[in-house]
């Protein structure tokens, strides 16, 4: 009789299969958050889409499109979603439709209506979702729209693609990034100070060939201490690193690979769990000392955390419980292991129920802030930071932010050029009512030179954009080109992924591009 067939793997599984390289990235609860997540996107021009799509593959919860045009000649140029086909027809219907097929997965949306339209009639359109996305608006059509999201407090990413020029500016009121997935992370391994658990585990062990090399060094740390004898709990510099490494390499008997590994770790196994800078800045932060019914659930928890920290753990960050991979056998490794996580879920239990002491004064529902989430935090401490940008607003009015990119007279280097001449050109469609270049390139530079004089005075940057830099921009005549628009539209949709899962810091705030020469810059403005 034949075996019966195995169980049909649950929906969750092949939704992981699906996504498994993301996942590698950003984990599956930032999968979660992305699938939860709704943006719309204004305008659908070729940077527009590729946005779009680098947001629809990975699964995007849902996307509304608003744009009032109709389909043209020259958008079957620029925009590989579009053919002959669609000459006409409601440009934001043809892109949604093509969008989706992407990844059924994904809810899509749209309305033919322009951003001037709904800003007048229906302001709270904009209200419900996660993020904004817009692209090569006119001057006055951006500031509408970027102050109300402003208001709204909903994130906003703005990208120009113009000829082989492209900029990323991103809005953010406050953005606060659990998981910063720094380059080189230190572990925190808490050998100079062991918590009682692991202490009596290392004290308990017979040091062999075969355990993992954290238990070597703790050994030689003890050695060392006892010859420092002045209460030093961990080598400093480079001589006394060197001590301990020739006190390891003399016990040597052969080839023994714990003992190597324990001689490189002398480097980086010491002074993590500390509270560096950048978190000490969170807790001094009026939004931490203050809490209200309002507060976002990270300050509530970053206020636990603290409490954490200064009462009840002598100064130390809450354990990670992460351990990197060592040579040992596998009992050994699992029972440090089993150890370490341990201890990082009594910490992180602790912060938890700090947090729900505060909603309960805060008369908020305990539901607010789970245990997974605490977990998280706390294992991400020592890299939590916040993101508190300014309005794209503030770059129309005198701003000292603007002043170091102007030195003897000139702005520093072609790029910064350029993105105030993209601006100029912004503001040519607001005055002029047309695209620069379009039909009279000699007569329209010389317009758009005094519209970007202005302006810059306006600032009060008493500079002027070089003639080839204008005459750059007019020669495109408002035209995207694919290669460019693919490239700005993959790093918008990679920074508002960043956004929506709260890993891995966004820039702050301003990306150009020039294709001419592949240079990139990124400015605080």
């Amino acid at each position: 009789m034949s075996s019966p067939a195995p169980p049909k793997s649950p929906e969750l599984s092949d939704k992981s299969k699906k996504y498994d390289r993301q996942i590698r990235l950003w984990g599956e609860h930032g999968q979660t958050l992305l699938e939860a997540a709704t943006i719309c996107l204004v305008n659908v021009t070729a940077v527009g889409c590729e946005v779009a799509k680098g947001l629809v593959l990975p699964g995007i919860g849902g996307f509304t499109i608003a744009d009032g045009s109709t389909v043209k000649e020259e958008d079957l140029g620029n925009n590989f979603f579009l053919d002959s086909s669609y000459l006409g027809q409601s440009k934001a219907l043809a892109c949604k439709q093509l969008l989706q097929e992407l990844n059924p997965d994904v809810d899509g949306d749209y309305v033919d209506e322009s951003v001037d339209y709904i800003l007048a009639n229906r302001p709270n359109f904009f209200d419900s979702f996660n993020l904004v996305i817009a692209s090569n608006l006119n001057e006055q059509s951006l500031l509408l729209l970027a102050n109300r999201l402003w208001e709204s407090n909903v994130p906003f990413v703005y990208c120009r693609s113009l000829g082989m020029l492209g900029t990323i500016r991103l809005q953010l009121k406050e953005h606060c990034v659990v998981e910063a997935h720094p380059d080189n992370r230190q572990y925190d391994l808490r050998l100079e100070q062991p918590f009682e658990a692991l202490r009596d585990h290392l004290e308990a062990t017979e040091v062999t060939n075969k355990v993992p090399w954290l238990l070597v060094l703790y050994k030689y740390l003890k050695v060392w201490q006892k010859q420092q004898g002045d209460g030093r709990q961990a080598p400093t510099n480079y001589k006394e690193k060197t001590k301990l490494r020739e006190a390891i390499r003399e016990e040597m008997k052969s080839d023994e690979e714990n003992y190597e590994e324990a001689i490189k770790a002398v480097n980086t196994a010491f002074g993590a769990g500390v509270v560096p800078s950048s978190l000490k800045a969170i807790f001094e932060d009026d939004a931490c000392e203050q809490l209200h019914k309002k507060s976002d659930v990270f300050w509530i928890m970053a206020k636990a955390l603290k409490h954490f920290v200064v009462e009840e753990n002598k100064g130390l960050l809450p354990l990670a419980g992460v351990l990197p991979d060592m040579t040992a056998n596998t009992d050994s490794y699992i029972a440090l292991q089993h150890i370490y996580r341990q201890q990082a879920l009594q910490d992180a239990d602790q912060v938890y129920h700090k947090c729900q002491d505060y909603l309960k004064q805060l008369s908020l529902p305990a539901d607010s802030i789970d245990e997974r989430t605490v977990r998280l935090l706390c294992r991400e401490a020592s890299g939590l930071a916040i993101l508190r940008g300014t309005r794209i607003a503030d770059e129309y009015e005198k701003s000292c932010r603007l002043l170091p990119l102007v030195e003897d007279n000139e702005l520093q280097g072609t790029l910064t050029a350029y993105n105030f001449a993209l601006r100029a050109y912004e503001r040519f469609l607001s005055e002029c009512g047309s695209i620069p270049g379009e039909c009279a390139v000699e007569q329209d530079i010389g317009r758009l030179k005094s519209i970007a004089s202005k302006m810059l005075n306006d600032l009060g940057l008493h500079v002027n954009l070089s003639d080839d830099v204008l005459h750059e921009i007019c020669r495109y005549g408002g035209a995207e080109l694919h290669a460019v628009s693919a490239f700005i539209g993959g790093c918008a949709a990679q920074e508002v992924i960043k956004i929506i899962t709260k890993q891995y810091k966004p820039i702050d705030n301003t990306f150009i591009y020039n294709a001419i020469s592949t240079e990139s810059v990124t400015l605080k403005l």
